[in-house]
């Protein structure tokens, strides 16, 4: 297990904790919360042995294999499948071996020794699960939301996004006994988030991680660790449970400050009343002794938290948008060539239920004519046909697995993108406050925060007096944490938290009727999505939300818009509903792939039975020894075989045959000495006992993994001959 105790940890002259004490036990799945700027990151640090303790005393079992995912972005042409599967190093390691057998073997054929280590590397291999890591690996993959025709695409063709996601299925790749997830969700879309909790649920290993997503933390952990004012404190529970049992605590805190504050405020009153008198010095001396004495409970002052509002619409046009037969996707007029590529390859393979990318799906339109009449054959068609109408005061939430056409959708009402095609009427008075998914596609890195309100003042035709104008952008910078000199700083040098808050606050000042917030929460942590879910349930526009925060869709959106297909529908039915119908997309889609997969490579497909080989191809057959032989000689090739089965089995069978022998000797042994506990003993025989037991225990379990083993490899050969014999 993991021990903490009395434990203290510096972040430069910063005290993060200090005096922590926490017990972490084998197969726990941990949430670690607290601030940003906490010390979180720091404790991952000391588990992942880049840190040391400044203070106290920290144990890890030395034998725990620790996984978690590399923050770099990986800059190589591996493949997708063949990053991932590097992942586990102790493969990797067992393949090298073997090669480098195979190399000896193959420069001296007599080398005994190295022929006995070919045999011992693919018995290794086969334990680390060599037989099915590459599946194992792409699963992983698929369910993070990548396609089947993206498994061979080079690690360093995708974007800095996806290539995370691909640290984080190599970080699962790896065998480990504990696993470290820091922030694992930011990257990720709501079917990849609903895939993850699913794998993470079956991990056998201590789990331990940071995030602010509590229906993910619910979904997942079953203890909390909680970081404030530098002291460690574990809850029994998930994220919900923590809240319910801190917010008990804060209250009966209060009511025992509230109750010393009458005590002190008596004890106090007294001794104003009567220090100055002789008669009653003595009485007003210890009352001051017992003030000074009392314990002091802190008082309960919640940390500043981050909260905000929109401003009332100027005006609420009615309806706001009317998209009728609009297309949405990317011009690109220099990519008729890729469309021609893609419509080739649509036609070789066979339908699927679902068009796999966009580029097919404009592929199978331009080749079946029915383009929408504003398209070129080069542009990439996303969403057609779509019909909708948004309404003052509407809470939508769009939903849609990963690449079907949410920001693109948010991108081209925001005016961030070309409508392709049909029409999209905006209301007379539409205001649109537009968060992006990524920060910097409305912020300039080079430009400081005062520098982006003065031009958004200039923009929206506020800018009038300079340094009152100057003065008022401070103070409102201000009102979202970026106090002081902060408000000249570069936006470049600022973290993603810290962008997501000025984006907010370049959107409160326009005072938008309409609301596009594509993913908001990515770098917000729980304080702040809480606040942003109270501002967004004040604000008396509309809003149209994309985001994998669970519990903000619930608490914002009354209604939902499902992206799929092609299109666009209402999806009806609530959130556990989504889950499910993008767990049974999933599974409907590995199966589509499955079956493709089969049916270009099953042996099936190219085998020929004897009845169909051509005459003419008979002789060929011959030349090969492939001919019928006569009795003489099947008799003779089947004693050859069953004297080379043996052969390969004798070594196993004895070592199966040994290995239950002692089995029964220490489970004898066992019995005997648990009898001998059962009497009294001296302390020292006692203790003499104990460690035996254990030291039989280590034996026995031994012994039952050589027979596991050699029974697996008897099962092994056996099964490999009878194919043969087939």
């Amino acid at each position: 297990m993991i021990s903490l105790l009395n434990l203290t940890l510096r972040r430069g002259a910063k005290v993060l904790l200090n005096g922590a004490n926490a017990t972490i036990h084998p197969g726990e799945k941990v949430a670690l919360i607290g601030r940003n700027g906490a010390g979180k990151s720091t404790l991952f640090g000391l588990l992942n042995g880049t840190l040391n303790e400044d203070g106290g005393d920290f144990h890890m079992p030395a034998g725990w294999r620790l996984a978690q995912v590399a923050q770099n972005m990986p800059e190589t042409t591996e493949t997708a499948t063949d990053f991932v599967l590097s992942g586990d190093t102790r493969l990797m390691e067992l393949r090298d071996q073997l090669a480098e057998a195979e190399r000896l073997v193959t420069e001296d054929p007599l080398d005994l020794d190295a022929g006995m280590a070919i045999g011992q590397a693919h018995s290794d291999l086969h334990d680390a699960g060599a037989h099915d890591a590459t599946s194992r690996a792409q699963a992983l993959i698929l369910g993070l939301g990548f396609k089947v025709d993206e498994l061979d695409r080079p690690v360093n063709s995708f974007s800095g996004g996806w290539r995370m996601r691909l640290q984080l299925a190599r970080a699962l790749m790896a065998p480990s006994d504990l696993l470290l997830l820091d922030e694992p969700t930011n990257h990720l879309d709501l079917d990849a988030l609903v895939w993850l909790e699913s794998w993470l649920a079956r991990y056998p290993g201590t789990l331990i991680v940071i995030s602010h997503d509590r229906e993910f933390l619910d979904a997942v952990t079953s203890v909390t660790l909680h970081i404030e004012h530098a002291r460690l404190t574990r809850y029994g529970g998930n994220y919900s449970s923590f809240e319910e049992l801190r917010a008990q605590q804060l209250s009966l805190q209060q009511a025992a400050f509230s109750k010393q504050q009458e005590k002190v405020a008596h004890l106090q009153k007294f001794i104003d009343r009567f220090k100055a008198k002789a008669s009653k010095a003595r009485q007003a001396q210890s009352r001051v002794k017992a003030l000074e004495r009392m314990e002091k409970i802190a008082p309960v002052l919640a940390d500043a938290e981050f909260q905000f509002e929109f401003k009332e619409p100027a005006n609420l046009p009615n309806p706001m948008l009317a998209m009728r037969d609009a297309a949405f996707g990317y011009r690109a007029p220099e990519a008729s060539a890729k469309v021609a590529a893609a419509r080739a390859e649509a036609s070789a393979l066979p339908d699927l239920p679902e068009y796999a990318t966009s580029a097919l799906l404009n592929a199978e339109l331009a080749a079946r004519g029915e383009l929408p009449p504003e398209l070129e054959a080069g542009d990439r068609l996303i969403l057609q046909g779509v019909t909708r109408t948004v309404l003052a005061g509407q809470r939508i939430g769009i939903l849609g697995a990963n690449g079907q056409g949410k920001s693109t959708l948010v991108k081209t009402v925001a005016r961030a993108m070309p409508l392709l095609g049909g029409t999209l009427t905006e209301g007379k008075g539409l205001s649109i406050g537009y968060f992006a998914q990524q920060e910097l596609d409305v912020l300039r890195p080079q430009d400081t925060p005062l520098e982006h309100m003065v031009r958004l003042a200039r923009e929206t035709g506020q800018a009038n007096a300079e340094g009152a104008r100057e003065q008022q952008l401070r103070n409102f910078l201000g009102t979202f944490s970026f106090p002081g000199e902060m408000v000249l700083q570069p936006v470049g040098q600022f973290s993603g938290g810290e962008k997501a808050r000025l984006v907010l606050a370049m959107i409160v000042w326009q005072r938008p009727n309409l609301l596009l917030l594509d993913e908001p929460t990515n770098h917000l942590d729980l304080a702040t999505r809480e606040a942003l879910a109270v501002a967004l349930n004040e604000f008396e526009g509309t809003v149209m939300l994309v985001s994998h925060d669970r519990a903000l869709l619930r608490s914002v959106c009354d209604e939902f818009w499902l992206v799929a297909r092609g299109n666009i529908s209402d999806f009806e039915g609530d959130l556990d509903d989504y889950q499910r119908y993008l767990l049974d997309e999933a599974k409907r889609l590995r199966e589509a792939a499955k079956e493709v997969a089969v049916a270009s490579t099953s042996p099936a497909s190219h085998r020929l039975e004897d009845s169909q080989v051509p005459v003419e191809t008979k002789p060929k057959l011959a030349e090969t020894g492939v001919t019928s032989v006569g009795a003489a000689e099947r008799r003779k090739q089947t004693a050859q075989r069953r004297q080379a089965l043996a052969a390969q089995l004798r070594p196993h069978n004895k070592a199966q045959a040994d290995a239950e022998a002692r089995m029964s000797q220490l489970q004898k042994e066992k019995a005997e000495l648990e009898a001998r506990l059962s009497t009294p003993l001296p302390p020292a025989e006692l203790a003499d006992a104990g460690k035996r037991l254990k030291s039989i225990d280590d034996a026995l379990t031994k012994a039952e993994e050589s027979w596991l083993a050699a029974g697996e490899s008897i099962d092994q050969i056996k099964s490999m001959d009878a194919a043969l014999s087939d």
